[in-house]
C-alpha cells in the first residue's frame, strides 16, 4: 500500500454559502439541521464582488458603488435568515460577508470547516443534473466534505 496523505477537516464549524436563491435557502435549512445534530457551530457566509467597470462610447460608467453591493449582500443575508428561521435562529449561528468570488473564498474557508453546505443551482430537467459553477468548484476543490442541496 502506498502512503497517500489524506487531508482531514481541522475545524468544527459547518459553513453554508448563502446567495438568496431558493437552493441556498434549502441549504441553510439543511446545514442548521446538521449543525444541531452534530452540536457544531453554524456559519452562514454571503460573498459579494466589486462591480465590474463597463466601457461605453462615453467612457466608463462611474456610478457603481462597491459599498452599495456590500449593503445589498448584507440585506440579502439578513432577509434570507429571517425567511428561513424567523425569530428563532440557531443558537450557535454566526454570519459573515466576504468580498470576492464565492467559489474561491468558500474553498479557502473550507480549510477550517467540518463541512461545507451549498445549494445546487440546477435549471431543471436534464440540465438540472449539472451542478452550478460554484457548487461544482467546491465539490472539486474544497478541503472538507461538501453537501450540495437541491430544492
Amino acid at each position: 500500500m502506498s502512503d497517500i496523505p489524506i487531508e482531514t477537516p481541522t475545524g468544527d464549524r459547518i459553513i453554508v454559502g448563502v446567495d438568496g436563491s431558493d437552493h441556498s435557502k434549502e441549504a441553510l435549512r439543511e446545514a442548521a439541521r446538521l449543525a444541531q445534530a452534530l452540536d457544531a457551530p453554524l456559519e452562514a457566509i454571503a460573498c459579494w464582488q466589486d462591480p465590474a467597470l463597463y466601457a461605453t462610447s462615453y467612457g466608463y460608467i462611474p456610478e457603481l458603488d462597491p459599498e452599495a453591493f456590500q449593503s445589498d449582500a448584507r440585506r440579502m443575508l439578513q432577509e434570507t435568515l429571517q425567511e428561513v428561521f424567523g425569530e428563532t435562529r440557531p443558537a450557535r449561528l454566526t454570519t459573515r460577508l466576504l468580498r470576492g468570488r464565492a467559489a474561491e473564498l468558500l474553498v479557502e474557508e473550507s480549510r477550517s470547516a467540518r463541512m461545507l453546505v451549498v445549494g445546487a443551482r440546477g435549471v431543471g430537467g436534464v440540465l438540472g443534473m449539472i451542478l452550478g459553477s460554484v457548487s461544482s468548484a467546491l465539490v472539486s476543490h474544497a478541503h472538507c466534505p461538501v453537501l450540495v442541496v437541491r430544492r
